[in-house]
């Protein structure tokens, strides 16, 4: 996803630059900002691929090889300690990773890439700003490193809680996002909101608004002081802004076949183009038609901008419907035939599901936002629980849910169940605790008790985490082509919905498609917590990259046993020596693997994300506390009570059928009385 080349650097109209807004000082400024706040994203590129860097805690970490030791005379030979010779070989193990062809290819690629957006943002600044090319080719060569505080991301993350105040939120940004040094912060407040407003606008002229543009406006609020939900609800503004002034387009015949087509393609078994293929209201067809400056100038007024400075920002976004349906998605969700018969056949029921407004009808234009957050639940007991999981998402950006495999979803979400709720589990739990999780992994030392009901509930984890795995794939292709428009997108998942973004990632880098996700948060994966595979997943996330794991996670042990347990386990452990991966350990939180899907809000909220819905989180709590009450007298119940496991198993086996079936006939009789 390469940024055009030179398509918004024609010469602007004198009257729709930034002259208005900046004085030829503060262009100058704002030049040197933006070209500071790249560099800093640039080494955080580099630090991903940098053998020197561990997160080992540092009381375990050894010194530099060429560190002095004080205590140590230098006439006198050095035995290397035990601790030193353990970082020794991290390190040789990290630098021979490192330099390995595929690694180096895929840095090479990644930083051809960022480079190329940041030339195409500093070309464009410099048209706009109305300054020569050498002027602005004098201020990248100046930027620096050092203009940023300590770019390191905290080892931990801000905990933001529900009551927590505008202020402390905007410290969570700046800890994430650190300021960069400028004189732009002394302007007033309203100037400093136009600026932030003016570099929006001008970003989306470059005709997306990939992740890296994202990031960089979350440094730049940083950088002016100014509190993430002033961007949150620029974005907001600019999306409705957009979409209305398109409703001005007139129709065509050609128009009419292109809606008609996009009805057709929201038929395919794969129903992606259901909901993103779906065109905006009143932007019709493939014809390019001027958007009524007018329009544009009455929505933007508001914000501080004329209608021709907003054209004039805006570029060729201002002049065509087609780019403007693009940019949201109008045209994009048309995976081609070869596409889907490539995973029809082993994966079914693939969709996005809005969260807002109606899943079976077009999206009105205020349910539209800048910004895509896909959540992806990873086991089914109810059919609701694709959607309920992710209601604690807010509105300031557009939300799906995604629906993959419900009937492999639905078999391991009741097998799941039956296993924990029954004695053998019950039993086996308390001795696993004696042991600690990571002996019963390592050695296979799991009770008896709990082995003879295992087979209720691995084969179907093996199913669903194979099929997950290809959804994986069909995620990543529906990015690639659009399917989101060319918006940056923030991914979500607990289980083997994260395994599920695991296997994306992993896909786009190697299809090396950057600048397409913002942020991914990983809860409780059961893939591997290998520094070659997070670091590779690291290169296609702009911005957070987040593992989510507890040490509790008895369940995700026993059902990973059967794997590459010598990559280690993402779910149970960090993701180690991979600069710019945030871990998060959510153990006092998370006693069980079941417990995922009723704290999705609280564990967002934990770690700072920027957009949750406070009521939904504590109706969350609250179910919670129902369920882990009722649980508390089921186990009463069995308590001191002899069952036989392998009775039980046979049992629990009759029941996950039932249940299965009970699920996907309702699903069934849900798609006959909608007719799809």
């Amino acid at each position: 996803m390469a940024p055009p080349d030179g398509k918004a650097e024609s010469a602007p109209d004198p009257e729709a630059d930034l002259n208005a807004i900046l004085s030829t000082e503060e262009q100058v400024e704002l030049a040197l900002l933006i070209a500071n706040i790249t560099e800093i994203m640039r080494k955080h590129i580099t630090d991903t691929f940098d053998a020197s860097i561990t997160s080992a805690n540092k009381p375990q970490q050894a010194r530099h090889m060429t560190d002095k030791n004080p205590n140590i005379e230098d006439s006198k030979p050095h035995k290397e300690t035990e601790d030193e010779e353990k970082a020794r070989k991290l390190r040789e193990r990290r630098e021979k990773e490192l330099s390995a062809p595929k690694m180096l290819e895929l840095k090479n690629a990644y930083l051809d890439f960022f480079d190329n957006w940041r030339n195409s943002v500093i070309s464009r600044l410099g048209a706009v700003v109305n300054s020569p090319k050498e002027v602005v080719a004098e201020q990248k060569e100046k930027a620096t490193i050092a203009a940023t505080a300590d770019s390191s991301a905290p080892t931990e993350p801000k905990v933001i809680r529900s009551n927590t105040n505008i202020e402390e939120a905007d410290a969570a940004l700046i800890e994430l996002y650190r300021p960069t040094s400028t004189a732009l912060v002394s302007l007033p407040k309203d100037r400093r909101m136009l600026l932030l407003h003016a570099m929006l606008l001008l970003l989306l002229s470059l005709e997306h608004y990939v992740a890296h543009s994202r990031v960089l406006l979350l440094h730049i609020s940083s950088s002016l002081h100014l509190p993430l939900h002033i961007l949150t609800e620029d974005e907001v503004k600019v999306a409705q802004s957009l979409l209305e002034a398109a409703k001005h387009m007139s129709g065509t015949k050609e128009a009419d076949k292109r809606t008609e087509e996009n009805k057709v393609a929201r038929r395919w078994k794969v129903g992606l183009a259901g909901v993103a293929g779906a065109a905006i209201i009143g932007v019709t067809g493939g014809l390019a038609a001027p958007l009524v400056a007018g329009a544009i100038g009455t929505i933007m007024g508001g914000l501080g901008l004329g209608a021709t400075t907003a054209a004039g920002l805006l570029g060729a976004l201002a002049e065509s419907g087609v780019i403007v349906g693009s940019l949201f998605g109008a045209y994009g969700g048309r995976m081609t035939g070869k596409m889907m018969d490539a995973y029809a056949k082993e994966v079914e029921d693939f969709a996005f599901l809005p969260l807002k407004g109606s899943r079976h009808h077009e999206q009105k234009p205020e349910d539209r936002r800048l910004r895509v957050t896909v959540g992806i639940s990873g086991w089914l007991t109810q059919k609701e629980d694709i959607i309920t999981p992710w209601r604690a998402l807010g509105r300031q950006s557009e939300v799906f849910a995604l629906r993959w495999e419900l009937e492999a979803l639905t078999k391991l979400g009741s097998s799941m169940e039956s296993v924990v709720r029954s004695a053998a589990w019950t039993v086996a739990k308390k001795e696993i605790i004696a042991r600690t999780i990571f002996a019963s992994l390592m050695e296979a030392l799991w009770p008896i008790a709990l082995l003879k009901v295992s087979k209720v509930v691995d084969n179907p984890f093996s199913v669903a985490k194979n099929r997950a795995d290809k959804a994986g794939l069909i995620l990543a292709d529906a990015l690639i082509n659009k399917a989101q428009g060319e918006r940056p997108v923030t991914l979500i998942g607990y289980s083997l919905g994260a395994r599920l973004i695991y296997s994306c990632l992993m896909s786009l880098a190697e299809r090396r498609a950057f600048g397409l996700v913002e942020s991914a948060v990983l809860i409780g994966t059961p893939a591997p917590s290998d520094a070659a595979d997070w670091r590779t997943m690291r290169s296609v996330v702009a911005g957070r990259l987040i593992n989510v794991y507890s040490e509790n996670d008895y369940i995700l042990a026993f059902l990973y046993r059967t794997s590459a347990i010598q990559y280690g386990v993402a779910g149970l452990q960090e993701a180690q020596d991979v600069k710019g991966i945030e871990n998060v350990d959510v153990s006092e939180m998370v006693s069980g693997h079941l417990r995922y899907q009723y704290l999705v809000g609280s564990i967002l909220e934990k770690i700072g994300f920027e957009d949750i819905d406070v009521e939904e989180v504590a109706r969350e709590e609250e179910t919670l506390a129902l369920l882990e009450e009722h649980e508390r007298k089921e186990e009463e119940k069995k308590r001191g009570v002899e069952i036989d496991p392998e009775a039980e198993a046979a049992e629990m086996e009759v029941e996950v059928k039932k249940k299965t079936a009970q699920t996907l006939m309702e699903r069934a009789a849900e798609k006959l009385h909608l007719g799809k």
